[in-house]
């Protein structure tokens, strides 16, 4: 399943193959979907907020207060940056005073449900993972 997800990966363009190897290279440009989209989502905050808007519009003050620890710059320029990427829409209501609301658009939410993925694999390894970082830790304190 691997291998064939991987080869997936291949013919969909992610990545060239380099010449005298069979491994990958990831070129630094913005067509390399990695560095383009990956990058972008994988932020601190990206995923949260998607996850936020899973259970549908909401308000800044509101989306403020459901994601602990975020600033509201960090807020704002993160819903901007989803916004421009398509995967969340801003809409401004003409009423005093002015109401604006995010929810995710069909981008985004196909792109929670392929994240929810990934969030519940981690959630199924979170104690192997963080049990094998106390022991390089501890390998790394002698």
């Amino acid at each position: 399943m691997v291998k064939l997800l991987f080869d997936n990966l291949w013919s969909e363009g992610v990545g060239t193959q380099n010449k005298n190897s069979e491994r990958r290279v990831f070129v630094n440009d913005d067509e390399c979907p990695v560095r383009n989209v990956v990058a972008q989502i994988g932020d601190k905050w990206s995923i949260l907020i998607l996850f936020a808007l899973v259970d549908g519009p909401d308000r800044f003050n509101s989306l403020k207060s459901r994601i602990e620890g975020i600033s509201q710059r960090m807020l704002t320029q993160t819903l901007r940056d989803l916004e421009r990427d398509g995967f969340v829409l801003r809409t401004v209501f003409a009423q005093v005073p002015v109401k604006v609301e995010y929810e995710l658009t069909d981008l985004g939410k196909g792109l929670s449900e392929t994240i929810w993925e990934l969030v519940s694999w981690a959630d199924n390894h979170h104690s192997k993972i963080r049990s094998a970082r106390q022991r390089y830790d501890e390998k790394s304190d002698k």
